[in-house]
């Protein structure tokens, strides 16, 4: 007699286990429960195919990470959605917007390739002043695939005629009127395509309808770039002034050369000090236009300053976080220590950032200064700076954005 160890079976023992083993159910029950799980996956493979249907037919979309937006983002529809929405309300379309708009395009603007379609609203009763950015279209084919496009817009309003002229009277800039920024909006980036369709709508609440008289608005077209370095691919300028927008009205602007505007000044101090191979800059003062209904008594300022000398890029300082006023006082000395002699070329920039005190905010960009010396030209600072050596020399210069 051979006996099996335990953990074997014979054929025999797996056929009457077999047997034995049989569902308590009838075979219409049986079949049922299969009919139900063959029709749960077909419905589950549609949802999937339907999925990947309209990724592959909408454009790739992101959101830019590296700036916060002040103002609120209704919805990020489809352009479609949009007109939906004005479906049935009178619509007037510009076709060369800054022509007949502004008379006539300013010599210095260079013309790029390329549209930008978006539509302003001003409801009466909600104050709402609303900005909706449609599409940008007819811009160069050329390397389509990179582009990571977005479009930042700004509500620019004007000062008195008064304080800008004092401004640019100290100002060693151009001659530029004053600005204030109201709000910084961002669209989501559309990637690889150069007729990026965007839908995007933002609002901003005025005091009164009377405002739109001081207010311009200011869109200008990027490729966006993980390092900040976003790229301008043009601009488009709308003075609100001069539209009737109490109802829905789509214009189409064309994209011109980009340029600054003057938000304030900064007083910089400079100190030359060959022995110690130093450089010395002073943030003394920055003085910027508030206006009441948009004063925040939580808001700050602070200054960070880069100094670039021989294509020898210096570590970044900044100042302390200072409330916000008309007129902001640092009276801070920053200490640089230079790589090398001569000074061949150096380049000192200055940005001026916005943020709150009593809770953890974003940065935001108020304005920047450059100061700069080559090999052919220097700044005027820079040059009286050399002819002073050990003395600081203060000077006020224009605040950009």
């Amino acid at each position: 007699m051979i006996v099996l160890p335990s953990g074997y079976f014979t054929s025999g023992s797996f056929m009457s286990a077999a047997s034995v083993l049989r569902f308590p159910f009838s075979n219409a029950i049986k079949y049922s429960i299969l009919g139900l799980s063959i029709t749960l996956l077909l419905v589950a493979l549609g949802i999937l195919a339907w999925q990947a249907f309209r990724c592959f037919k909408r454009p790739s979309t992101t959101h830019p990470q590296s700036q916060a937006v002040n103002g609120h983002l209704l919805y990020g529809a489809d352009v479609c959605g949009i007109r939906q929405q004005y479906k049935g309300i009178p619509t007037i379309k510009i076709e060369d917007f800054d022509a007949d708009i502004l008379g006539t395009t300013n010599k210095g603007d260079k013309e790029f390739d390329g549209w930008l379609h978006y539509s302003l609203y001003y409801d009466e009763q909600e104050r709402h002043l609303v900005v909706t950015i449609l599409e940008v279209e007819g811009l160069q084919e050329q390397r389509a695939s990179s582009h990571q496009l977005f479009v930042q817009s700004k509500l620019l309003w004007a000062g008195c005629e008064k304080d800008a002229a004092q401004l640019v009277e100290r100002s060693d800039g151009p001659s530029l009127a004053l600005r204030t920024v109201l709000q910084d909006w961002r669209t989501r980036i559309v990637k690889g395509t150069c007729n990026p369709l965007f839908g995007d709508q933002f609002s901003h609440i005025l005091g009164d309808e009377q405002d739109l008289d001081h207010i311009d608005l200011r869109m200008e077209v990027k490729n966006f770039d993980k390092y900040s370095r976003h790229t301008a691919l043009g601009e488009v300028r709308t003075p609100l002034r001069q539209l009737n927008i109490s109802y829905p009205l789509e214009l189409k602007g064309k994209l011109l050369t980009p340029r600054k505007d003057l938000v304030g000044e900064v007083l910089l101090s400079l100190r030359f000090l060959p022995t110690s191979q130093r450089i010395e800059v002073g943030v003394l003062k920055v003085r910027t236009v508030l206006m009441e209904q948009h004063l925040d008594p939580d808001s700050a300022l602070y200054v960070r300053i880069s100094l670039q000398c021989n294509r020898c890029k210096l570590k970044y300082q900044k100042t302390a976080t200072v409330t916000r006023g008309p007129v902001t006082v640092f009276n801070e000395v920053l200490v640089f220590s230079l790589p090398e002699f001569p000074l061949e070329q150096c380049k000192i920039l200055g940005s001026v950032y916005e943020t709150h005190l009593s809770k953890k905010s974003s940065k935001q960009l108020i304005g920047q200064v450059m100061l700069k010396k080559d090999k052919t030209s220097e700044n005027e600072h820079w040059s009286l700076m050399l002819r002073s050596i050990r003395q600081p020399i203060a000077r006020w210069h224009a605040l950009l954005i």
